[in-house]
This record gives structure tokens, sequence and C-alpha cells, in this order.
């Protein structure tokens, strides 16, 4: 009768709870050692985000430029020659009376010498590629795909071209297309990403074709108001809708279909191809600040100061201590 007594009466919630914790502190080592084991830390995969970051330059804003790391070879030679001859560059300083600046911004580039910048970036690429080549894309090669009528040379691919014929080929595609400067730093940003995706070389024989992808892929993803492939088949009178189209197709599908540029590695290029016109003295114009660019400059940051006086004020303490008290004047700038 005592059995069956016990067996009716429920047992007591501490009773249970005390059941329910045994229950939970058993675990199976087979088990833990298994999941353990498949099991990975957060900072290793971090880790090997950093690894690829170097790899991936047009990805990673953090990551040096393929361009700029071509040309510093050259730039110390530069550098060098020009301290044994005692050459010396005229430089303007601004001074009281006088202040000297580019319009060029990271938002708004000079177009000129955007695309001066640009074509140098691609002459050291083509100048100091690597020495293995690469894998090779028959898209990409001027003698299967030419862009002209004319016969292609047999030594075509060892004949390096100069800086200029490359500023002339870009100048002519971005003039007739009517592209602005962002698309040209967008066009350098596809270009490293396909030879990094790709794995492959730009040379002689293949750089116009991949220049022109660039610029097709960048002009259709950048400007509102995209320039059309049959478009481009006006520029370059003797290519073919269809080869425009394949060559599209090759540059998406290599590229992964990644055409995102953020902006962070928007800006990245903008300033290394500052860098990149600095080292090889390729500096941006400079005019004096005139009356009217001044009056535009006081009129944008007065735009910006009403647009965060309000998150001012709402900052501002509404009470402090006389004897802490050291606040700064704020004075407006006045430009005449």
């Amino acid at each position: 009768m005592g059995a069956t007594t016990s067996c009716c009466v429920p047992a007591s919630p501490k009773r249970r709870r005390n059941a329910h914790a045994r229950l939970e502190s058993f675990t199976d080592p087979e088990l833990s050692r298994e999941d353990s084991c498949t099991l990975q830390h957060i900072s290793d995969r971090e880790h090997v985000d950093e690894l690829n970051m170097e790899s991936n330059p047009a990805d990673h804003p953090r990551a040096g430029t393929i361009f700029l790391s071509k040309s510093q070879t050259d730039v110390r030679e530069k550098r060098a020659s020009v301290f044994i001859n005692n050459a010396t560059t005229r430089c303007k300083h601004s001074s009281c009376s006088t202040i000297f600046l580019d319009d060029s911004t990271v938002s708004q580039p000079n177009l000129k010498y955007t695309i001066k910048c640009v074509a140098l970036a691609i002459y050291y690429h083509i100048k100091n590629r690597d020495s293995h080549g690469g894998t090779v894309q028959d898209i990409f090669d001027e003698k299967l795909h030419p862009l002209s009528n004319s016969v292609v040379p047999a030594d075509y691919d060892d004949q390096e071209p100069e800086q200029k014929q490359i500023y002339r080929f870009v100048r002519t595609l971005f003039c007739s297309a009517q592209l602005t400067a962002e698309c040209a730093i967008v066009t350098l940003v596809y270009l490293e990403r396909l030879l990094t995706y790709a794995e492959m070389t730009i040379r002689p024989g293949n750089w116009k074709r991949i220049v022109l992808g660039a610029i097709l892929l960048a002009s259709k993803v950048w400007d509102d108001q995209a320039v059309w492939n049959v478009d481009y088949c006006q520029i370059l009178k003797d290519i073919t809708v269809e080869d425009m189209n394949e060559l599209e197709r090759h540059f998406l599908e290599l590229l992964q279909f990644n055409i995102n540029v953020p902006s962070s590695v928007y800006a990245k290029y903008y300033f290394d191809l500052r860098s990149l016109a600095e080292a090889n003295n390729l500096s941006f114009p400079l005019e004096p600040l005139s009356r009217d660019k001044a009056q535009k400059l006081e009129a944008i940051s007065r735009l910006c100061d009403d647009r965060y006086r309000e998150v001012r004020r709402a900052s501002r303490k509404r009470w402090s201590s006389v004897d802490n008290l050291c606040g700064v004047p704020w004075v407006p700038a006045i430009l005449s």
C-alpha cells in the first residue's frame, strides 16, 4: 500500500528541477568531441578574411592597389635620377593674398587628369607585368578578335605601348561616349578585379579589349544614361555588336557578376591615383581661388552648417558650472 501511495503522489517542483539539472549536466563524450571538431572559432574566420584581403584589392578598402605597387620601382628610379641631375620642379604655394586650389575632388574629379592617371596605371600594369603570364582568355586576344580591319603584326604581343597611346585610346572612348571622370576610376577598379579573379595579366596583345570591356561595364553601372553597345560600334567602326555583347558577357562571368564598388574602395583608388600622379610629376592643375569659387565654397559651408545646427543645439548642455566654464566661441569664416 505504501508503494501505491508513493506512485500517486507527484514529485515536488524542487525535485523536478534537480532531476532536470542532472539531465542537462549529462553530456555524451563522443558527441562533444564531434561538435568540437566541426565548430570554427570566429577569430579563425576573420583571419581567413584578412588573408584574402591582399589578393583582392578591388574589393577591400584596406588592401593596397596593384597599380601603385607596380609603379614603385620606376618611381624610385626616377627619384634617383632627379637627385643625381639636381633637377628641381617649380611648385606653387599659397600665400595670404592668393590661395591655390585644384578643381578635382573625390566626388567631382578632373576628367582630363583622371584619364591621364588611369592611362598611367594601365601602362605600369603592362610594363611591370608578371613573367609567368597567368591564364589566357581568347576573348581579349586582338589577334583572334581585332578591333580594326588592319592586319595585326606577328610580334604585336611584344610591342609595349607607350603611355600616350593608352591615353589616346581611353580619351577617344570617353570623349566620344561623353563619360564622366568617376567612370574612369570605376573602370580601373573593374580592370584590377578582372586580373585578380581571372588570375591573368594584361599584355600588349590584350590591353585594348580589356580596357574596352571595363569601360563598357563601368559606363552601364555608373552613368544613369548608359551607352549602348551599338554606340561603341560607331566609335570603333570595324567592331560588331555581336563581338561587343560577347565581350561584355565574358567580362561579367570572369568578374563573377561582382559589379559592386563600395564608396571606400572608390575613394581608395581616387587617392592612390593622386599619389601616382604626384610621384610621376603629373600634378593636377592649380588655379587661384577666385571670388566666384569662394562664394560657392561659402554657400556650401553655410548649407552644411544649417543642416547640423539642430544637431549641435540638441547636444548642447542646458546647464554648466561657472567654475568649469571654458567654452570656445564659434566664429564663422568670412571670405571677401
